[in-house]
């Protein structure tokens, strides 16, 4: 059957070729013939078949039942369409895109991936979406004159740090500000206007020098994330850098804790020396390399060290230790190494997923409903959780006290849940004072206990912490349920409001914005500059 129509059709070339030959031929006629016949070619077979040219062409041999009669026809024609009918079910006129749709079998592998990726891709953006609509956008920085800027331009930076001073002594009284609530501040009237002056003022300059991953690589993740991020943020600031060190007013030493003791410690070998050498030998070296540390002892230079061996980590180095603002996690006065006054208590944040650093905040369910009047699960180290497990563990129905939390009880209830359904969040110090479950239930809008001695809570120079938690001495253990249930309600739902109100003062958000943990770091590191900065009687 195929040869005969190959014969027919070089029969009819060669008839048309002779018919044609020594005539005039109009090129244009037979061009637009063409196209017609193209067009002809392609929309005729579309709207004709009821399904796809391959569907008819392609599709494979019948395979008919041995069974089914053949002797007449009509039986024939009846047995071909129900077996054609088995073979491809119906296809929606929809379906039907154009005569070059392939099998509908690879289709369907083809899009498999693609529909995955598609659906992981909208969840993700779903669960940023959820993460950022759980912060309220603070407002815009008001413009400044620009007479005012030239002004503050003109002054050296030690000019401008006390021209920051008198305006914070005498700054006016804030009444009522729409995003800032008054009663979780000290004095809300003095942290507005020297949070405005830092955002107007402040430039540091990042000092270059170090290899990473011990300098300029932000750890992200982790109980010590918090010195990560803001390095990251720090790092990549246009408002606060400054590439100019004399235009600078704060110098930042950006080396990782954690990253030092992954690099320098020797596992198991109880020996800090090693992490102290090598920071007093960086300090040297910043030192003799620049004129900026002699300039004032290093008093106007910062680091932040979130690892719990950030502070011993200086010790070999009188003036890093005794001089430089030191933003620490592990803010224990008891040591001689922290400065009340002088540096600042960085808060201890967990981070689970770096991409996602907002995950599970909020959500707390309501005070009728919470089962659980106070809550802890943790390890068994240092001096305080022991003796919280000897009074409270399975002594009250009230009281859930745990080590670790039970493989049997985390199925029921994870630890977010139990913070979360939990009135209070006890809050004890581990090897050192700080934890980071009191970031956690300010997270889950847990009231927070904290079990402290000596300890110096995060940004303790500008929030009353007594708004929103519950300090609780170590000696007071055995009457802690005592204390809880002396808290009127009225007073619980007022910390209760307060800790919500706080809790955009603790976050990180993927971009910083105005008033989060970022700019309530650095904000704390510009206050303690500016309260060692002496006014002339003049």
């Amino acid at each position: 059957m195929i040869g005969n129509r190959e014969i027919f059709g070089v029969v009819l070339m060669r008839e048309l070729l002779r018919r044609c030959a020594w005539k005039k031929v109009d090129w244009r006629k037979l061009l637009f013939l063409g196209v017609v016949m193209t067009i002809v070619g392609v929309l005729v077979p579309t709207y004709a078949f009821p399904h796809t040219v391959n569907m008819w062409f392609l599709s494979p041999p019948l395979a008919v039942s041995s069974y089914v009669s053949l002797n007449g026809s009509m039986q024939l024609r009846e047995a071909l369409t129900q077996e054609r009918v088995q073979q491809f079910p119906p296809v929606s006129a929809a379906s039907v895109l154009s005569p070059n749709t392939t099998v509908p079998s690879i289709n369907k592998r083809a899009k498999i991936p693609r529909t995955r990726n598609s659906v992981l891709k909208r969840r993700k953006k779903k669960s940023k979406e959820n993460d950022e609509s759980k912060v309220v956008p603070p407002p815009p920085r008001s413009p400044i004159p620009p007479r005012m800027q030239r002004f503050i331009w003109s002054l050296s930076p030690n000019d401008a740090l006390i021209y920051a001073k008198r305006e914070i002594e005498h700054a006016p009284v804030v009444i009522d500000d729409p995003y800032l609530s008054a009663p979780i501040f000290r004095n809300i009237s003095v942290f507005k206007r020297s949070y405005e002056l830092m955002e107007t003022i402040l430039k540091v300059f990042i000092y270059p020098d170090g290899d990473k991953p011990i300098f300029h690589q932000p750890h992200l993740y982790g109980i010590y994330a918090s010195e990560g991020w803001f390095m990251k943020f720090m790092e990549a600031s246009r408002e606060f850098v400054s590439r100019d060190p004399e235009k600078a007013h704060l110098f930042y030493l950006p080396y990782s804790a954690r990253q030092l003791e992954v690099a320098v410690y020797v596992p198991n070998s109880h020996n800090l020396r090693p992490l102290s050498i090598f920071m007093r030998d960086y300090a040297n070296m910043i030192a003799a390399k620049y004129p900026y540390w002699n300039r004032t002892h290093g008093r106007d230079h910062f680091l932040v060290a979130c690892h719990d061996w950030g502070p011993y980590a200086l010790t070999m180095h009188e003036e890093l230790t005794k001089n430089t603002m030191k933003a620490l996690c592990n803010a224990d006065v008891s040591e001689g190494i922290f400065t009340a006054g002088q540096d600042v208590s960085l808060p201890e944040t967990t981070i689970r997923s770096p991409k996602r650093p907002l995950r599970n905040v909020g959500g707390g369910i309501r005070v009728s409903q919470r089962p659980i009047l106070a809550f802890f699960a943790g390890n068994m180290h240092g001096r305080v959780r022991p003796t919280l497990l000897k009074y409270w563990h399975n002594k009250d129905d009230d009281m859930k006290i745990y080590g670790p939390l039970p493989i049997g009880i985390s199925r029921k209830m994870t630890y977010v849940q139990h913070m979360k359904s939990s009135k209070y969040c006890i809050c004890p110090m581990g090897y050192e004072v700080n934890s980071p479950r009191i970031v956690e239930a300010i997270y889950y809008e847990c009231v927070p206990v904290i079990i402290a001695d000596n300890f110096v809570l995060p940004f303790n120079e500008v929030l009353d912490w007594s708004a929103f938690s519950v300090i609780v001495a170590e000696k007071d253990i055995p009457k802690l349920k005592e204390i809880l249930l002396a808290i009127p309600l009225r007073r619980y739902l007022t910390m209760l409001a307060n800790l919500k109100t706080v809790q955009k003062h603790f976050l990180w958000n993927p971009r910083p914005l105005r008033y989060d943990l970022f700019h309530m770091i650095l904000h704390s590191i510009w206050f303690s500059r500016l309260n060692h900065v002496q006014i002339p009687q003049s």
